[in-house]
């Protein structure tokens, strides 16, 4: 991959037909491969080896030309400026690195051809629906991954929540037909790259190596054969990335290539105090926020175990974006969900979301930011009306503020301001947006605490959240276990309880929930309702691109309606004891008179004067009579 030290030199041909010998002298060269055939036709090479910055590099390839070649501060690092012409043939050429002293080193590189055109690259949208995973703690699929001698954390403990439990890619990939069978079309793994820290590496959030799978998770091929499985059954990938920060392990942190690589690098390399992040996001917004709190912000480290990176760098910021779009080349991928959007330098990410879509235009992105105010959520949203002028480029924010409102709605006792008016009044924030279609709405993720647990372990208000996320103008994320009802009730909030092991995804578990086979019947009918409501969904073009119109509140009743041509799909949220409703204030869906279909039950009735509906709990009809 990566790092090859050893010299290998063998004979090969190239797509061009030329025979050349093939090299492998540099320690590392990153991309690890560019392919023939993008808008943009630059590349920039990060070359790592001793002494590099002291050679002269030349290729002999016809189409590919050497614009310009940078000096690391470390003489061992160089960055070639690379521009490749529209007519220049796939294939393997030698870069020859001459020095001075007659010393000679030849490194390989090679430009792919493409799989398929930019536009052929589909992201997600409002017709999905995602399934997140924490892949450590989803299922093992190969246990002889489960340790790696040549990595610091060579442990595997199921009854540590903060250690390794030995999940891995096989294991997302054997079950992807339970997935699809409940309905998903996408998939987000937390990420997958190498995680080389001393503990709690299983997260994946601290990356020690940008172009590298973690073989305690599998090979790079596993993930490619992830990616097509999943293509074949009609799923989607999404990766999630970090350009915010690395891993303290990673390997240029041992020789930093420029004296600003990172933020606070002079504080780090002194081995002072660093300053971590004062998370006082609204700066990036805020008219009035002073220069020191923005640089607090932007430039302070996430966790004294995760360096800043500093994407005002120039050779950084293209790093970063050429290994995004490396693994949308090299993976097939569906989507890119990043990690701690709002930390980064934000003029950095409009370049780093614009220089994706404008490659793959109907690609997509979501992007973290933790906030309940839907001002800022909007802010970062392309299309926003931003007063100073702020074009982020990207799709898909996520909607933190929703999510807090359908779960204070739901725990409040019912009142003129309190209990469901919180969930109306919260979708009427819309008129904000410049597209809630494409905002990623959750009831719960790999860093809150369930949704069980936030509604105090009450099934019928998790169906409830679940209905309305899945029913709402959005594109809705479901964490892997909510369909089972797990939680973390005992410590909620914590984080290794929040990612707890899925029950069947290990050889010995008396529980599986990918069978059933031990589950209770709370948990089957979770199970079932999960399944029948995200497959309605599937298909749902009322659901998908239809108009929302939504009733407020009245005796601790919620009804919304999502309305294409001849489809209606009703949500009705019962919190009172009544188990009929009056259908009068309706009057203007026409729905007098119609058959109507219970999605859970598959029960058919007629709209008439009153409909049954469940006390204390979540309706669901459609006009749709047969999918």
């Amino acid at each position: 991959m990566a790092c090859k030290h050893q010299k290998e030199e063998k004979e090969i041909v190239s797509y061009t037909e030329v025979m050349i010998s093939e090299f492998n002298d540099v320690e590392r060269i990153e991309p690890l491969n560019w392919w023939v055939g993008f808008k943009n036709q630059d590349l920039q090479l990060l070359v790592k080896s001793p002494g590099i910055s002291l050679a002269h590099p030349e290729i002999n390839y016809s189409g590919v030309k050497i614009e310009a070649v940078h000096k690391g501060e470390s003489r061992n690092y160089l960055f070639i400026d690379l521009q490749i012409d529209e007519q220049t043939k796939p294939g393997k050429f030698n870069i020859d690195f001459k020095f001075e002293n007659g010393e000679e080193k030849h490194q390989t590189y090679e430009l792919k051809s493409r799989v398929k055109p930019s536009e052929d690259y589909m992201g997600f949208n409002s017709s999905d629906a995602i399934y997140l995973i924490t892949p450590d703690r989803f299922s093992n699929g190969d246990s002889s991954n489960d340790i790696n001698k040549n990595l610091l954390e060579q442990t595997i403990d199921r009854s540590n929540d903060y250690a390794r439990h030995g999940g891995d890619i096989k294991g997302i990939t054997n079950h992807l037909d339970y997935i699809e069978d409940l309905g998903f079309t996408v998939i987000w793994p937390c990420p997958l790259p190498t995680n080389d820290m001393p503990e709690s590496s299983y997260h994946g959030y601290a990356m020690t190596n940008f172009y590298e799978i973690d073989p305690r998770f599998g090979t790079f091929e596993d993930y490619l054969e992830l990616s097509e499985e999943a293509s074949e059954k009609g799923i989607k990938l999404i990766m999630d990335q970090v350009a915010n920060h690395c891993g303290a392990e990673h390997w240029w942190m041992k020789d930093l290539p420029f004296s600003n690589w990172v933020n606070q690098q002079k504080t780090f390399e002194n081995k002072e105090h660093l300053t971590n992040s004062n998370h006082r996001r609204t700066s990036n917004q805020d008219p009035y926020a002073s220069v020191k709190d923005k640089q607090e912000m932007s430039d302070g480290w996430f966790v004294p175990s995760m360096p800043d990176l500093n994407q005002k760098n120039p050779f950084m910021a293209k790093y970063i974006i050429q290994n995004s779009i490396w693994w949308i080349e090299t993976a097939g991928l569906g989507g890119i969900r990043q990690d701690t959007y709002p930390y980064s330098d934000k003029d950095f990410m409009s370049r780093w979301a614009g220089a994706i879509m404008s490659e793959y235009p109907n690609f997509s992105i979501v992007g973290e930011e933790w906030s309940v105010n839907p001002l800022i959520i909007g802010y970062w949203q392309e299309g926003a009306n931003n007063r100073d002028g702020y074009d982020s480029n990207l799709k898909s924010p996520m909607d933190f503020a929703m999510q807090g409102q359908i779960v204070n709605g739901l725990n409040e006792e019912e009142g003129w301001d309190t209990g469901l008016i919180k969930i109306y009044e919260g979708l009427a924030n819309d008129f904000y947006y410049a597209s809630p279609k494409d905002i990623l709405i959750f009831a719960d993720n790999h860093d809150m605490s369930r949704i069980s647990t936030q509604v105090h372990d009450n099934a019928e208000k998790v169906k409830m959240a679940l209905g309305y996320m899945f029913l709402m103008p959005r594109i809705p994320q479901f964490y892997y276990g909510t369909e089972i009802l797990m939680n973390d009730t005992e410590k909620p909030g914590d984080h290794g309880l929040i990612r707890t092991d899925f029950p069947g995804g290990w050889q010995g578990d008396t529980i599986n929930a990918f069978t059933g086979e031990g589950l209770t019947t709370a948990q089957i009918d979770m199970q079932q309702f999960v399944k029948k409501m995200v497959n309605y969904r599937k298909h749902s073009k009322a659901i998908h691109e239809g108009k929302t119109i939504h009733f407020a509140p009245e005796k601790g009743v919620y009804v919304l309606f999502r309305v294409l041509e001849d489809e209606v799909v009703a949500i009705i949220l019962n919190k009172s004891n009544e188990t009929s409703l009056s259908t009068s204030r309706f009057y203007e869906l026409g729905l007098r008179g119609k058959n109507i279909k219970n999605i859970i039950s598959e029960e058919v009735s007629v709209w008439g004067d009153l409909v049954a509906i469940n006390s204390n709990g979540v309706t669901l009809f459609s006009t749709k009579i047969k999918n």
